[in-house]
Order: structure tokens, then sequence, then C-alpha cells
């Protein structure tokens, strides 16, 4: 059974599968007005370790033409710029890559983009002439989660939601779980992950106590917990990696 009408329309939406309508409903009065590209979400996370806020992760999602971008910058809290970063990926209303880049304000980049059968990394070290290439032997629908970068576990999350098989018990909803291979670029590798809907829980947010929806996104080495808010869009609002003392909580 998939979702109901609404909460899979909400879905596609965010996947920028099906987004015009709710975009442009308030134009309908006014079809001469130019139409502004659809935001899909934006805003910032911070992040904590053990209670101290360490780095902020800005993010803007938006749909262009029938693509979905997804561009983020991460900064330490400490103000310094040297460890700055940004990403910029795009992905078809189909979840295929387009093109991935991350770059550094002290230097060094990388891309990724399809190539056949294939998704190419090029990798240009500071000072470097030339860039470094390295091929995986992945399609193109393979979601990337690369480091420092939170928002890249929403878009995987709405995945998650959008394909799993699920049903109602007793007033309850059960996902299946599903497997994922994923690509961290920054660490030049693939990682498989696995994702599972746990339910509604209720958790505290600055202070508030709030009903989200929780998934579990887990790996080698990697155990966290995502609380989207199934009333704004599945928004990510919290993630929880107990391992390292870490918190990621929605401004």
């Amino acid at each position: 059974m998939k979702f109901e009408t609404p909460t899979r329309r909400a879905l596609a939406v965010i996947l920028a599968a099906s987004f015009t309508a709710f975009a442009y409903a308030a134009d309908k009065k006014d079809k001469t007005k130019p139409a502004a590209s659809p935001v899909v979400d934006s805003g910032s996370f911070g992040i904590f370790v053990k209670g101290a806020r360490v780095a902020t992760e800005t993010f803007h999602i938006d749909e262009q033409n029938g693509a979905t971008i997804i561009k983020s910058q991460f900064k330490d809290a400490s103000g310094g710029d040297s460890t700055s970063q940004k990403s910029d990926l795009e992905i078809t209303a189909k979840g295929e890559l387009l093109r991935y880049e991350w770059s550094q304000s002290s230097g060094g980049s990388l891309s990724v983009s399809p190539d056949n059968e294939f998704l190419k990394e090029r990798i240009t070290a500071p000072g470097a002439a030339k860039p470094a290439e390295q091929a995986f032997l992945l399609p193109g629908t393979t979601p990337i989660l690369d480091n420092n970068f939170f928002v890249h576990r929403e878009v995987l999350a709405w995945k998650y939601l959008q394909i799993a098989p699920c049903k109602d018990e007793n007033g309850h909803r059960h996902c299946e779980p599903q497997d994922f291979g994923t690509l961290v670029p920054q660490d030049h590798f693939s990682m498989p992950v696995r994702m599972e809907l746990v339910g509604k829980e209720k958790v505290t947010i600055r202070g508030a106590e709030r009903e989200l929806l929780r998934l579990n996104l887990r790996g080698e080495g990697l155990d966290w917990a995502l609380w989207l808010d199934d009333q704004d869009k599945f928004k990510l609002i919290k993630v929880g990696i107990p391992s390292e003392n870490t918190e990621v909580v929605r401004d």
C-alpha cells in the first residue's frame, strides 16, 4: 500500500515530480504573471556536539525546469572562513543525478556526473594543475550523501517515503526498510545504507515537545535517527548521532 493521496502528493512535490499545481496555485487568477521557481525547502541546521554549537549548514532546495536543485553551505561556528564548504546537487524528478559539485574556501573542489554506466568523480586538490578522476560502477539514481551536508539526508528520507511499500495496522503505518547504495564524494567511496520508518515519537526541540516521524538510517559504523515533520512537507527537523554525542536541529 502506498501513502494516501495528500501524502504522496506532498512527497512528489518535494521530489519535484509534480510541484506545479501547488507552487502556482496563487497565480491562477493572473496567468500573465511570470512564475518564480518553486521553493521546496530552505533554512539552516545547527550542529551541536555535547550541547555546544560547532557549525551551521544553510541550505536551499528549489525546482528549476523540472530538476531539483539542492544548494548548501557549511560554516564552522568559530567564524573562520577557512573551513567553509559549499555543495550544489542537481537531480531529475526521478532522482537521477545530473551533477554534483563541492568546494571549500581553503582550496580544493570536486564534481560528480553520470558517464554511461558509471558515476565519474573529478577531484581537484589545492594547487593541483589538473583534476584526478575516479569512476564508480553505480547507476545515476545513486543518492549523494556527502560529509557535513545534512540536507542530503533529508532528500534521501523523502525518496524512501516515496518508494517504500507501506501498510496500516491498528492505526499505525508500517513501511518496509529499504537499502540504498550511496556515494560519499569527499571520501571517494560508495556505501550501502538502510533506512527504516520507526513511527511517531515525541521529541523535545528547543524546550518544546513535538510529535515527529522518526526514521532510522544505518550502515557500517552508522546509526542515525532522523525526525521529520509530516505536517509540514516532511521537513527534516532533527538528527541524532548518539555515538558522536551530536545533534542536528533545524533553526
